[in-house]
């Protein structure tokens, strides 16, 4: 089956930079759109980038000129490298293929 693993989340002050990975198996990753989203405490999951398998991308506009998604098909990786983080970053960032999505990795910007 499908699974996701993120890793790369953790504590940093406002200003930082962190650089998310997602590692997939049990798929044909390099034919397949990835996504980032992100869950804050008492708030809604919303949808911070994707990456299709050509490249196309999309972001988030609050995220937009401070993260970027890439992909490695011969590491089966998809990375959200995130530079100038804000507070209100701060939340559970999960890895999402159709309907597989993975545990998640812990991002907390204090100011």
């Amino acid at each position: 089956q499908v699974q996701l693993v993120e890793s790369g989340g953790g504590l940093v002050q406002t200003g930082g930079s962190l650089n998310l990975s997602c590692e997939a198996s049990g798929l044909t990753f390099r034919s397949y759109t990835f996504l980032w989203n992100r869950q804050a405490p008492d708030k809604e999951r919303e949808l911070v980038s994707w990456i299709s398998p050509t490249g196309l991308t999309y972001y988030l506009d609050s995220v937009k000129g401070r993260f970027t998604i890439s992909r490695d098909n011969a590491k089966r990786t998809v990375y959200l490298q995130m530079n100038n983080l804000k507070p209100e970053d701060t939340a559970i960032y999960s890895c999402q293929e159709g309907t597989n999505r993975g545990q998640g990795t812990q991002v907390t910007v204090s100011s």
